[in-house]
């Protein structure tokens, strides 16, 4: 599958709300629905209100701080992929979902990921950014965070674009494949917020702030452009990649997503214990 042979499907281009981090996930479940059924591949770019903690799929929800997240009105969520938890800031933080059928693209998932990441990288080009994915591995320094575990030459995105480990990460990247979907989702540091980022975990297991902006850099850092800018840029880069038209959710599909955002992805059954819903059971 090559970006001309994606430019000739179906895509709509959504530059969403901020939304809650449940409905953010259930969301994804939706326009995974509408590529099978409807045959329509969504791009989107996306931020949290309010700022989410989102959880790796078998994360222990130990880990997570919960008095500070309900004391700073920080939401938290699951996600479908793995990896540590995720700070979504809801200003440092810019967020990107890509949809499509699991048989339009290829079944290598380093292929897949090299594929859906050339917007990415793309993106940070043309925001003046030197990024690339990471040219060397990196041990872990704080396993509960996912900007602080092990940095993967596969999926990981560092800056500036080098095999020095001195590079910081900028960019996390994961995938799941659900009902012949393949959808991966990304979480790019517009500005570094290292003290939310530590303290919505165990404090038992206390990291120094330096250890973060150690490790993790950011858009603003790197090229000094505004939030605004970033954003726009991120949705025009991934929006000329497969030639998507700007759309919006249908209101069928918010309606959905609300549903499924109340029975599970805002839920403590799945949040805290990972219990999933029968199937016919939404």
């Amino acid at each position: 599958m090559t970006e001309t042979e994606l430019a000739g499907r179906e895509w709509r281009l959504i530059r969403d709300d901020p939304r809650d981090g449940a409905t953010q996930m259930a969301l994804e479940e939706v326009a995974a629905e509408r590529a099978l059924e409807d045959d329509l591949r969504t791009v989107r770019v996306y931020s949290w209100e309010p700022s989410t903690l989102s959880l790796g799929y078998r994360q222990d929800a130990a880990s997570v701080d919960w008095e500070y997240c309900k004391r700073e009105g920080i939401g938290v969520t699951r996600r479908q992929t793995g990896g540590g938890g995720i700070y979504h800031d809801r200003d440092a933080d810019i967020s990107y979902t890509i949809v499509a059928p699991a048989d339009e693209v290829p079944g290598d998932l380093m292929e897949c990921y090299a594929l859906f990441c050339e917007p990415i990288l793309e993106a940070f080009d043309r925001m003046g950014v030197d990024a690339e994915f990471a040219g060397a591995e990196q041990a872990s320094i704080y396993y509960p965070s996912c900007y602080l575990r092990d940095i993967n030459p596969a999926h990981d995105v560092v800056a500036p674009a080098s095999g020095d480990v001195e590079a910081g990460k900028i960019s996390g990247n994961a995938q799941y494949r659900q009902r012949d979907v393949v959808i991966q989702h990304g979480s790019l540091s517009y500005d570094l917020e290292p003290e939310h980022h530590l303290s919505v975990f165990d404090p038992t297991e206390p990291v120094e702030t330096e250890t973060f902006t150690n490790r993790v850099t950011s858009i603003r850092e790197r090229a000094g452009i505004s939030r605004e800018e970033a954003v726009a840029t991120l949705a025009d880069t991934l929006g000329d990649w497969c030639d998507a038209d700007d759309g919006e959710w249908r209101e069928d599909e918010l309606e959905k997503a609300h549903t499924l955002a109340d029975r599970k992805y805002g839920t403590d059954a799945w949040v805290r214990d990972r219990e999933t819903l029968e199937a016919g059971e939404l």
